[in-house]
């Protein structure tokens, strides 16, 4: 055993020991973080719009702080950006991670002294995790690689902004530093495609024991090395047996990312975001990743069934339920307040508190009051596969309203890995499994409004194309699972 395989192992052990202090302690956990946000930004100016001072309880909290999402506290963000200080929280951001996607252009969430190490202590407590409970620590000798987007950050009114993952970049720890990959010239490349050819040409030859990034980007990694070098990754990097991943479900990848590679390896899943780091896989034994309780954070949540009334009631961690779809609502050290981030979640574990993220709030199909989530579409399609030898590199699914002949239906665009031998045979599969997943489908189709998903094929890269077409190739850009519009869908039948 290696000086470094054993330090990192007692290091592992420790920060166990750290964790499980709050974990046995979750609501007095929570408690104690939202009165240290309350008293550190009591004198903000949201403070004093909100009253902070006189805020002493969560009821009075729900009472005076509206949930919000960024078009809702953009007026505030604007000030902060504009260069004012003491606004959202105390002083001035340390960065800015700017995202796109919202109806007023590039968002600007703030990252501050205060957050910005649960960032980087959260994705260092989760591969510490992984060695203490499986005693599996060799790869810490080896080369690790973190598909991100670039380092190189821009300025506005004194404060730096990039990408999340860039941003990051700029906080690997010293030990770290000799085993990462892909060198700072390759990761400052912006063309997402360029990149990837750049990092193959650099790793091929190296010895990777972990590789990081979202599924979807990492299989195009994988992808390009199994052409180059003619053989399964799990051969070209003999040691490989840890990938790190976050973002998307993996379930849909699992399969092809296995054949890519040529053997099963351990996973660990993230729940990162620009807005916090809230959850990494702790167990590779149960489902679900530990909610991060301790890490700046307060949490509430909304269930979705009840989202869009009028006044939904807002629960704190020791309300919530298992199995129940919530809407992640957070306030945070970097001075977001009763902000909804947009994510769903469901409770996999009570003792510990562990999530799955279930969906997004605004991905979602309802076009005949079914209010299909990303998690069922996923799992009926993962049942589907199971039952076959198919496998899916990417989808995503619509509602068809006006057909030009018969029902209305689900539209799925699915570009196949390997096809089935019966298109309809699998549409009808994956329907089976949906009327499972979900009793407002069901009744639908029962009662004859809806007539059996139809599944239309995606060409090779297709998807690809499609984020290239709206500017998101590559870096933490993911495709939306299912819309409620056919803005995707109307790409796609454009191409064919």
């Amino acid at each position: 055993m290696s000086i470094k395989t054993f330090a990192a192992k007692l290091f592992a052990k420790r920060i166990h020991t750290k964790t499980q202090k709050w974990v046995t302690n979750p609501v007095e956990t929570q408690q104690k973080v939202f009165e240290s946000l309350l008293l550190e930004a009591s004198q903000t100016e949201f403070g004093k719009d909100h009253d902070f001072q006189n805020i002493k309880t969560f009821t009075d909290f729900a009472k005076k702080v509206p949930v919000r999402d960024y078009e809702g506290l953009k007026a505030y963000v604007d000030r902060v950006v504009g260069g004012e200080a003491n606004v959202l929280w105390k002083g001035k951001p340390l960065y800015f991670a700017k995202t796109s996607g919202t109806t007023s252009g590039a968002k600007y969430i703030p990252l501050t002294a205060e957050s910005m190490p649960f960032h980087i202590e959260a994705a260092r407590n989760a591969i510490l995790g992984y060695i203490h409970e499986t005693g599996k620590a060799d790869f810490v000798t080896g080369k690790m690689i973190f598909l991100q987007g670039s380092p190189l950050l821009e300025e506005k009114n004194g404060i730096k902004l990039g990408r999340l993952s860039g941003i990051v970049a700029h906080f690997v720890p010293k030990y770290l530093q000799k085993n990462r990959m892909p060198s700072w010239e390759t990761n400052c490349i912006e063309d997402w495609e360029t990149k990837i050819n750049a990092v193959v040409a650099e790793t091929i030859n190296e010895n990777m024991t972990v590789i990081s990034g979202i599924p979807s980007w990492v299989q195009m990694y994988f992808e390009k090395l199994r052409e180059k070098a003619n053989k399964p990754v799990g051969e070209i990097f003999k040691n490989f047996n840890l990938f790190i991943y976050g973002g998307v479900n993996y379930e849909p990848y699992r399969a092809k990312f296995e054949n890519l590679i040529g053997r099963k390896v351990d996973s660990i899943e993230l729940f990162p975001a620009s807005e916090g780091f809230f959850a990494y896989q702790d167990s590779q034994k149960e489902k679900g990743m530990l909610l991060l309780l301790n890490s700046g954070i307060f949490y509430e949540f909304i269930k979705t069934s009840e989202f869009f009334d009028g006044n939904p009631r807002r629960y704190t961690i020791g309300e919530v339920e298992l199995g129940v779809n919530y809407v992640l609502i957070i306030s945070t050290n970097a001075g977001l307040w009763a902000y909804n981030i947009g994510d769903t979640v469901q409770f996999t574990s009570l003792k510990p508190y562990r999530i799955i993220v279930s969906g997004r709030i605004k991905h979602y199909i309802s076009a005949f009051g079914e209010h299909v989530i990303g998690k069922e579409v996923e799992a009926a399609l993962q049942e589907a596969m199971q039952e076959t030898e198919v496998r899916v590199n990417e989808f995503t699914v619509a509602p068809q309203i006006n057909p030009n002949s018969g029902l209305p239906y689900h539209e799925w665009f699915i570009e196949f890995e390997n096809e089935p031998n019966d298109l309809e045979d699998f549409a009808l599969r994956i329907d089976n499994a949906m009327r499972k997943q979900n009793a407002y489908y069901d009744d639908l189709i029962v009662g004859n409004v809806l007539r059996t998903l139809v599944i239309n094929k995606v060409s090779k890269n297709g998807f690809q194309d499609y984020m290239k077409s709206i500017g998101k190739l590559g870096g933490q850009n993911k495709l939306p699972r299912l819309s409620n519009d056919r803005n995707i869908a109307n790409f796609f039948n454009k191409t064919k």
